[in-house]
This record gives C-alpha cells, structure tokens and sequence, in this order.
C-alpha cells in the first residue's frame, strides 16, 4: 500500500513538473524541505502564452492524486496567480473604451451688449478725427455709430440723433453696450463698457480709450440693443 502511495505521489509530481515546464519557459523547482519557487516569463510580451499556460494548469490539476501533494497545489496556485490577474485589467481597458464620450458643452452665448463692448474695445487707441467714421479714425458719434453698424445694428451718424432716436434707460439700469450721451445738447457720446466705465472718442490728440462714466455731466443714457 505504501509503495502504491509512492507511486501516485511521483506520477503526481512528474505529471505537474511536466504540464508547468510545458509552458513556455516557466521553472518548476520540485517541493523540497524548504519552499517552492515558481518562475515565469512576461505573458502579455508572448501572444497566446496565457491560454498555454491556463491549459497546462488545467492539465495539472486533474492529474490523479495531486491533491495529496500539498506542495504541488501550492506551485499550481502559484502559477495561476502569475497570469490571472491580467485579464481583468484588459477588459476594464476595454469598456473603458466602449463608454461614449460625454458631450462637449456648448460656448455660453454672447449677449448683443457684449459683442458692441468688444467691438468697441478692439478700436482702443485708435486716433481722434473729427467727422471720421472709421475704420481708422473717429469723432466720437462716428466711433459709436461704427461701432454698431459692425454689430448689425445702424444708428443715427451725430450724438444729438442717436440720443433722439434711442431707447431711454435709467443710469441704475445700464448695461454694457448701451450709449451714454454728455453735456446739455447731447454734444457727445460714448459706449458703456460695464464697471463704472464708457469707451469713447473724446477729442483732438486724445485716442479712443477708457474712461470715467462720470468724466463729464450726463445727459442720457440710452439702448438701440
């Protein structure tokens, strides 16, 4: 009886040392007093090397009797471990993959207002003429009717016609874009930029620029947007 368990254990031991070695390089060194080590190359670098490996492990573990060898269950789950953990993570990658993009969202949209400020902005320094309208040079109801004729929108040319013709508005309820007309006759204009500033045309030798909503006395204020 003893001899047939002799018997069974090599079987056992030959048949997993085989089905492990068979794997493409992987080292079986076979249970010794001490420990068993198991030794494998780097699948993912050999195509089909994991499904050999899977297949010899397989092959092992119905050997007859292996399981009375409990160091060579332990070299089997060794094996195992050294490939199984990968497939997992390939298909994360891939759903990863399959998962839509999310939609882009769409650029906020610029109000009227803003786009008159923009365009006011971008002619900052340019220089002072009077009775030009523009492109290069500007009076200032020729700097603010230029202005929005590039928005879409046409005004009155002189700042006593735009005042006339626009849409009275509170100076607590200005909003960018609208005009601010100054003096008593309305004699100049500027564009409200928002924070308590109007971009203007003011005078000779004086560049179109920023300045004080409260430079000089207010006549109006008003909206063609």
């Amino acid at each position: 009886m003893a001899k047939h368990r002799r018997q069974e254990t090599n079987t056992a031991t030959r048949a997993v040392a085989a089905a492990t070695a068979a794997v493409a390089g992987a080292t079986l060194i076979a249970p010794t007093a001490g420990a068993t080590e198991i030794s494998l190359p780097n699948f993912d670098a050999i195509p089909g090397l994991a499904d050999n490996v899977q297949a010899a492990v397989d092959a092992a573990r119905n050997v007859p009797a292996v399981n009375a060898v409990p160091e060579l269950n332990n070299a089997i789950e060794a094996v195992q471990s050294q490939f199984a953990p990968a497939a997992p993570a390939a298909n994360v990658a891939a759903v990863a993959d399959a998962l839509p993009l999310p939609a882009a969202e769409p650029a906020p949209e610029v109000s009227k207002g803003q786009q008159i400020v923009d365009i006011a902005r971008a002619k900052v320094g340019a220089p002072y003429v009077y009775g030009a309208a523009g492109p290069a040079a500007f009076d200032c109801s020729g700097f603010t009717s230029w202005v929005y004729s590039q928005a879409g929108i046409n005004i009155p040319r002189t700042s006593q016609a735009q005042a006339s013709a626009g849409q009275r508005v509170p100076l607590d309820q200005l909003q960018p874009g609208d005009i601010v007309a100054y003096y008593g006759g309305a004699s100049h204009v500027g564009i409200y930029a928002g924070d308590g500033q109007i971009i203007d045309a003011l005078n000779s030798g004086i560049p179109v620029g920023y300045r004080s909503l409260n430079l000089m006395p207010i006549h109006s204020a008003f909206r063609f947007h």
